[in-house]
């Protein structure tokens, strides 16, 4: 009776979970079995170790053989179980004898990579999910893998990767016969070489802030939201900007840190087309509005992340917000929270990030010209009303800024152009940098402790709010809002202390669309004073 145990592991969603690969071989007929819940490409694992071991020199032992991978309730897919299982039956044999170093490393060891005939190891998916949560759970670990896949996973600083092309290599390495450096790799370009999708990302040369004119103050909003991470709705008639300016919004915002990039290639590497943006710029989605659920929060057959993660360290745009079915749009108030997503499936369970900016579009009504000076509105008041119940107020709740563009005069051409997305993102880095210095966090994401320390206000700007947030019923959600987007102003500002400008241009941004004449007295005070123009 012999018995061996290697370490291998198995993605689940965005993360992995550590698989022991117990091979015992004893007297008995000949069989070959594999248990563990295992699919049906697990179970041909089988032919493949047996003939990749006969190509690679060494015998294939005659006696009844199981393979258990535990833990046994985890579900098992493909063939990346083949190398532990092919090392696991030459220990049981005796036809691999570990050097006494690598003996000693064996607890630290995982091996993965599916088999060939002809005993070459050939690629997988996900190999920089399997080495970030590697890397996670077990510092010092040595993850050996087939050389195709090496480069991506030793993107994960201080992770040693192994990249072999053989069965018969990594053997001579355990064995201590043979060396192999862990891999490295120079230039991530030189390890993603997909290109991007143009028709789910946007190419953002062409695309500049200064294209908007005659919206002054939506142009501002849009970098409150920017410095802030806060989400954004814009209403108004057809052909206002809405979409100009959300497309441009990406255009504003900082590269991503080389963490959120490994992140977003992971997220994108498991997705149902595996494309992936090799770029530091944030990602553009923009689902249309006939879009289904699993497509927009992730599902199928193999739980794939939906539009909600592929946005992950983006954008999400949302055009035509009413338009989208009411369980989709429901479907957005925990991710735009908790800023992850979680698909069920019958045995577990995977949770995709999803922590992006939102931003939205919507018309006043279904029509698209209520309000509209000189276009009447053929809807009725039922139907208008109908209309905007489509967006529930919950997740009206969960958007920080409530913006109607003005429709704008035949002579706005000659309008002074916004300022350049290079200067305005210049502003919008020191302004993230900062607060990232002072609280750790973007101020969409300070807590409730954190609220307290930095967005202190003076009694009477505190009496404010509280009456204002009083007599229009809000919620505390709302209020933490208000508190959140008022030091993102002063932050806009260069200021420290939260002043009484600050919260009234917050409370401005919480008024319904169709209440204009209260929003312009909120505008006139916030506006009045600030120190940024456009």
């Amino acid at each position: 009776m012999a018995l061996a145990v290697l370490n291998s592991c198995a993605p689940i969603g965005m993360t992995s979970t550590l698989v022991r690969t117990e091979v015992h071989i004893g007297p008995g007929l000949p069989s070959f079995l594999v248990v563990g819940q295992v699919s049906t490409g697990v179970k041909e694992s089988r032919d493949r170790v047996r003939t990749a071991i006969l190509s690679s020199g060494f015998e294939f032992p005659l006696g009844r053989i199981t393979v258990n991978l535990s833990p046994a309730d985890l579900p098992k897919d493909s063939g990346r179980f083949d190398l532990a299982i092919a090392l696991g039956v030459l220990m049981a044999t005796g036809q691999l004898r570990l050097s006494r170093e690598q003996h000693q490393r064996l607890p630290h060891l995982y091996f993965v990579g599916e088999l060939s005939l002809t005993g070459a190891l050939t690629a997988i998916q996900s190999p920089l999910i399997l080495a970030l949560s590697i890397y996670k759970s077990d510092p010092e670990a040595v993850l050996i893998m087939p050389k195709s896949d090496a480069a991506m996973a030793s993107l994960v600083e201080g992770l040693s990767v192994i990249g072999a092309d053989s069965l018969g290599e990594v053997v001579a390495y355990l064995a201590g016969k043979r060396e192999l450096t862990p891999y490295t790799a120079d230039r991530l370009d030189a390890v993603v070489g997909v290109a991007s999708d143009a028709a789910a990302m946007m190419l953002e040369p062409g695309l500049c802030l200064s294209d908007v004119r005659g919206q002054a103050q939506a142009c501002y909003l849009l970098e409150l939201a920017a410095s802030g991470g806060h989400s954004l709705l814009f209403s108004g008639p057809s052909g206002v900007g809405k979409t100009m300016l959300a497309q441009r919004l990406p255009t504003i915002l900082p590269d991503l840190t080389n963490l959120q990039r490994l992140e977003r290639i992971a997220i994108q590497s498991v997705s149902a087309n595996g494309i992936v943006d090799r770029g530091y710029r944030p990602s553009f989605r923009a689902p249309h509005h006939s879009i289904s659920d699993p497509a927009l929060l992730g599902g199928g057959v193999h739980a794939y992340p939906g539009e909600l993660s592929l946005a992950h360290h983006g954008v999400l745009f949302l055009d035509e917000l009413a338009e989208f079915k009411r369980s989709t749009l429901e479907a957005l108030r925990v991710p735009l929270e908790s800023g992850e997503i979680s698909v069920a499936r019958a045995h577990y369970q995977q949770r995709y990030p999803a922590k992006f900016q939102f931003v939205a579009a919507t018309n006043p009504c279904a029509c698209g010209y209520l309000d509209h000076p000189e276009i009447d509105c053929t809807c009725t008041h039922r139907a208008i009303n109908q209309y905007q119940a489509r967006v529930s107020g919950p997740l009206l709740e969960r958007i920080d800024i409530h913006y109607k563009l003005p429709l704008l005069s035949g002579s706005y051409l000659e309008a002074e152009p916004a300022e350049t997305s290079v200067l305005v993102r210049e502003r919008v880095s020191l302004c993230r940098a900062h607060q990232l210095q002072r609280q750790g966090v973007l101020n969409v994401d300070l807590n409730t402790l954190q609220l307290t320390e930095f967005c202190r206000l003076r009694p009477k700007d505190q009496s404010y709010l509280e009456i204002t947030a009083q007599q229009k019923a809000w919620s505390a959600r709302i209020v933490q809002s208000v508190l959140k987007l008022a030091r993102s102003a002063a932050d806009m500002r260069g200021a420290e202390l939260i002043e009484r400008e600050d919260v009234a241009l917050a409370i401005a941004c919480r008024q319904p669309f169709s209440k204009k004449e209260e929003a312009r007295l909120y505008w006139y005070e916030a506006r009045k004073g600030t120190a940024i123009h456009h």
